[in-house]
């Protein structure tokens, strides 16, 4: 009997080992949408709030004004310039970042949670998103860097295939417009202003906060940091994305290698294939050393030294990407060889051995992938923003450990459709 209590307590213990931390979410009065994980394993708040607000939102014409708006937020709010907000961070230890992608704008806060420098940074927080200055002159001058690294890396050929693939995926949808000297240039301050006010409101926002506090602390928390935020509609839909036709594009360059990007749009956040795609895509060129394509490509034939790909799902279906680098001269023979495996694996799927493998990885590996409040902040966000369940950090390595080689193979030939795929080469012969 004592061996038999001794092994209950063991599993019981396992399993706790094993469960995710426990999500709350609720809609502030303000009308934001929070996600909170309370920790109490070190002293340490940790607070994201996201907007609806990245870059496919920018009007026709302006692509840059998302970006700018964005970095502009805490260079500059109230009466303080950049100079006093990042005195204020160091004397309280606190670190405030962000950043924007095409789906969302974000402004992120990590804090003590003592009460003294907790309160201190969560109001400097509060003023960088309810009065930022947008200065004329720190958007001229952010304008002429964001230029400069425009005009650099339109010199560089894995830049121009990763522009070139953008537009060529999405000729007619904002997720391919990809921000132009030209288009930064006719960004003015009254652009940016108009971009924060029309998606930088409260019901627009999701707020993620994991850390060393309560609900009840949290929940005044992001009622305090999104009332009183712009009166922005709580949603502008994006359109459908639709499929491409199969193409090639060729640009000159004269670099001696390579670069080539083949690629479609192919799935949404939160879609039931997302998890057969993950765990194929592990097989195919996700995996490293151990994928398909780096077996054939690289160790066997050595045409590349890295070649990969990914699945970047997005809130319309974004791109399935398979890339690399190689010898201008064997372009040709690589992609042939690329276009040979993707096929192969369309056609079969993997074996019952890679299957094994993948899912154990994966599996096996999530664990250190939110094993600390900044991994698990990056999740929640995701959570949150997508609307995915909350017992997503749960389901995991479940959802993984149950995909079968039959789901990935109708995964795949369901959203890789070779007849729709479009080919990007730089400097290739």
């Amino acid at each position: 009997m004592k061996k038999i209590v001794i092994a209950s307590l063991l599993g019981a213990l396992a399993t706790l080992a094993q469960a995710g931390p426990k999500i709350e979410h609720w809609t502030a009065p303000s009308g934001a949408r929070v996600f909170f994980i309370e920790s109490r394993v070190v002293p340490i708040v940790d607070i994201q709030v996201d907007f609806a607000a990245g870059g496919a939102y920018a009007p026709e014409g302006k692509a840059g004004v998302a970006g700018l708006t964005r970095g502009l937020l805490d260079m500059g709010a109230g009466e303080l310039d950049e100079e006093k907000i990042a005195d204020r961070l160091a004397d309280i230890g606190a670190r405030l970042g962000g950043a924007a992608d095409q789906d969302r704008a974000s402004v992120s806060l990590r804090s003590l949670s003592s009460p003294r420098e907790r309160e201190a940074a969560i109001e400097l927080m509060r003023l960088v998103l309810h009065q930022p200055a947008f200065s004329a002159a720190v958007l001229e001058r952010e304008k002429a860097r964001t230029i400069a690294g425009i005009r650099e890396a339109d010199t560089r050929p894995a830049s121009i295939a990763a522009k070139r693939c953008a537009a060529a995926l999405y000729p007619a949808h904002p997720y391919g417009r990809v921000p132009t000297a030209e288009s930064v240039e006719k960004v003015t301050r009254d652009d940016l202003v108009a971009f924060y006010t029309a998606h930088y409101g409260a019901r627009r926002a999701t707020v993620s906060i994991i850390g060393d506090l309560s609900r009840g602390e949290a929940e005044a928390i992001a009622q305090r940091l999104t009332a009183g935020l712009p009166d922005a509609p709580e949603k502008v839909s994006l359109p459908d994305t639709a499929l491409p036709v199969r193409d090639t594009v060729r640009v000159e360059h004269p670099a001696t290698q390579a670069h080539i990007q083949l690629g479609l749009p192919t799935v949404r956040r939160g879609e039931p294939d997302f998890f057969p795609l993950l765990v194929g895509n592990y097989i195919l060129g996700g995996g490293g050393f151990v994928s398909r394509l780096m077996k054939e490509v690289r160790e066997k034939r050595g045409y590349a030294y890295s070649v990969y790909s990914y699945f970047q799902p997005q809130r319309e279906r974004g791109p399935f990407q398979i890339g690399l680098q190689t010898k201008r001269e064997q372009a040709r023979e690589a992609l042939t060889v690329v276009e040979e495996v993707l096929a192969e694996f369309l056609a079969r799927g993997p074996s019952e051995e890679e299957l094994k493998a993948a899912r154990r990885n994966l599996a096996d590996g999530f664990p250190l992938r939110i094993d600390s409040n900044r991994k698990l902040l990056e999740h929640l966000s995701v959570i949150g923003f997508y609307n995915l369940p909350l017992t997503y950090l749960d389901d995991f390595p479940r959802k993984v450990e149950a995909v079968t080689a039959a789901d990935i193979r109708a995964a795949f030939q369901k959203h890789v459709r070779p007849e729709h795929m479009v080919t990007v080469i730089v400097a290739g012969e």
